[in-house]
């Protein structure tokens, strides 16, 4: 039987919660950061950006993460970091990645939506030539921005509407930015065929969930580690087969978690709810989706069948074409039966 970490590492994966600038590595916002030295506080040497990554809770998480947004100028920059971020997940045996872009964020920062859409679409299609890894979209709303930048991202995706855009999310802090608000956005992206996949419950407890879930209509939950306090909400979750996306050193890194050990992953499985593996901003949080499956191992005390089921998971959740979920969970059980050999 080979190693749990050898296991991990060629398991072929989903992810379903990640972000597109935060996965920029470090050698590509030391990068940014050295074009642009003089106007951003972002450091342009790599060694130095593990402490520039330092958070002290979710609100300098947030400001730090909007100095790297800042770093992202023009669309070539869109470009290189979109393939950049399907290069190392590649790497990791991600097949498929449902990847988390704010395109508000950029726009507001002077790059048009025609332009941004066009590179990340170009970097999608060639990503998937070079690296044998397909991206999909989620258009989130920066909760911080309030509704102007609701109404903004509606826009654009509806606007655009690039051919790989399959979701729509709200990101950004939960504390003072009620979901009920954003009810109006979700209700048109939806009518327009968009699914819905609002971050809820990470920072803020269970009834942040059911709103996202009433207000909303999420299809899966951002994070949503805080239902493990309401056994009603568990219960529902489990019952609507409504998946959470559990991203374990993130919950951490942000102090919505006092520790790993803490975790409430083992509570949420235990309860039946399906739970997938994610890695959020990984570069930002030091970690890898080969890591958090590592940590998920380790809290649930899970071997090669258990890693595999969470694997299953995260297609289970996934918007794939059902021919494609086949695919993929084929292809997992063929690699465990492999293993298992």
């Amino acid at each position: 039987m080979t190693d749990l970490p050898t296991f991990i590492a060629g398991l072929p994966k989903v992810e379903l919660h990640v972000h597109h600038v935060g996965s920029a590595s470090p050698r590509i916002v030391a990068e940014l950061a050295a074009r642009h030295e003089g106007r951003s506080p972002v450091p342009a040497d790599p060694d130095k950006l593990a402490d520039y990554f330092a958070f002290r809770d979710f609100a300098h998480f947030i400001e730090v993460y909007l100095s790297v947004v800042d770093l992202i100028r023009d669309p070539e920059d869109v470009w290189i970091l979109t393939h950049e971020v399907a290069r190392e997940l590649a790497r990791q045996q991600v097949r498929y990645a449902e990847l988390t872009v704010t395109p508000y964020s950029h726009v507001h920062r002077g790059i048009p939506a025609p332009a941004f859409c066009e590179a990340i679409e170009d970097a999608r299609k060639r990503a998937e030539a070079d690296f044998g890894i397909a991206l999909r979209w989620c258009f989130d709303i920066p909760g911080e921005a309030g509704l102007p930048a609701a109404e903004e991202t509606l826009r654009i995706a509806l606007e655009e509407r690039p051919d790989g855009l399959i979701s729509f999310g709200l990101g950004g802090p939960e504390i003072g930015v009620p979901r009920p608000q954003f009810k109006p956005y979700f209700d048109r992206a939806r009518a327009a065929g968009l699914r819905s996949v609002p971050h809820a419950g990470e920072t803020t407890g269970p009834q942040t969930i059911w709103d996202a879930l009433r207000e909303l209509g999420a299809e899966r939950i951002g994070h949503g580690i805080s239902a493990a306090q309401d056994p009603e909400l568990l219960a529902y979750l489990a019952q609507h087969g409504i998946a959470l996306e559990v991203c374990p050193t993130s919950n951490v890194r942000t102090r919505a978690v006092p520790t790993i050990a803490e975790h409430p992953l083992r509570r949420l499985v235990d309860a039946g709810v399906l739970v997938t593996i994610n890695s959020d901003d990984p570069p930002m949080f030091g970690t890898t989706l080969n890591e958090e499956y590592a940590v998920a191992a380790s809290l649930l005390d899970a071997g090669p069948e258990g890693l595999a089921g969470l694997a299953r998971n995260a297609v289970t959740a996934s918007f794939l074409e059902p021919a494609e979920k086949a695919r993929i969970g084929a292809e997992i059980d063929a690699y465990l039966a492999g293993v298992a050999g």
